[in-house]
């Protein structure tokens, strides 16, 4: 059967949306291997339902490359958030989102039109206990500990924002990513894997990230590691609290302001284009 899809963008973090908020989809998980291959299928970082809550007013699953399933997506978020509001099924400047690692407050911003460009997400109080993030690593918070790849050392911060992230802040361009990223992710110290961001602090609240993501590799964004990276930036006296920070990816910039109380996250979001495909 031919089902309709939306291919969307938050700064190059690009995903397959469905709309199941009356249809559902079987075996997401498969469906993403198949269709987020760029030669053989549609091409994007995973798939992305839009779902009915109970709880919010719509609902959030999202596959990744290797067809795990994730708990959140920061980028992905905004986009579900504007599919919801462009279909008609919010009304308002505020949209909850239910996922698997909670419910989500986001806030649209419009043009002229009536159409969603860019959202601002609460993404909710960061897990700094390293236990929870999880990692082997006690302590209520890790920073600058070491995690040793292929004969290296690294000081790591390790922050989840309902995924896990681990923050090194050397060079991303000059540390070799593609050959560290990998190890640093399916590292024994790591029980369920782990995302892996390197960060040039370029001064004062400003940093250059780079991102190795669990079951995707190399994306050229990662919003909850945009907002992880801001916040261990934080804990090791790089950047202020309460101040927006700016965060330089490969797709774009985010911007990220830890509080006491939240984490807020501003980006766009994007609608690329409308097609058919079967399923």
């Amino acid at each position: 059967m031919l089902r309709k899809f939306y291919k969307m963008q938050g700064i190059g973090n690009d995903y397959i949306y469905f709309d199941c908020m009356r249809e559902p989809i079987n075996n997401p998980g498969e469906l993403s291997v198949k269709l987020s291959d760029r030669h053989f299928g549609i091409g994007g970082d995973g798939v992305i339902l839009l779902c009915p809550s109970d709880v919010a007013d719509c609902k959030m699953r999202m596959f990744n490359l290797d067809g795990s399933e994730g708990k959140m997506c920061g980028n992905g978020i905004r986009c579900v958030a504007k599919l919801a509001h462009d279909l008609g099924y919010v009304k308002g400047d505020f949209v909850k989102i239910e996922t698997l690692s909670g419910i989500k407050t986001i806030q649209l911003f419009t043009d002229s039109n009536g159409m969603v460009t860019s959202a601002r997400v609460d993404m909710g109080a960061p897990v700094l206990s390293g236990r929870d993030i999880p990692s082997l690593f006690d302590g209520e918070t890790v920073v600058g500990c070491p995690v040793e790849a292929d004969g290296r050392t690294f000081k790591a911060t390790l922050v989840s924002m309902g995924n896990p992230h681990c923050v090194i802040f050397e060079d991303p361009d000059k540390v070799g990513l593609e050959h560290y990223g990998p190890l640093i992710e399916r590292h024994r110290l790591f029980p369920e894997r782990i995302n892996t961001e390197f960060i040039r602090v370029i001064d004062r609240n400003r940093l250059k990230m780079r991102v190795w993501e669990r079951g995707s590799g190399e994306t050229l964004a990662c919003g909850t590691g945009a907002c992880a990276s801001a916040v261990a930036a934080v804990l090791n006296g790089y950047c202020d609290k309460n101040k927006e920070i700016s965060v330089f990816l490969t797709g774009g910039e985010l911007r990220i302001t830890y509080t006491d109380q939240t984490v807020y996250m501003v980006g766009d979001a994007e609608l690329v284009f409308v097609g058919e495909v079967e399923i």
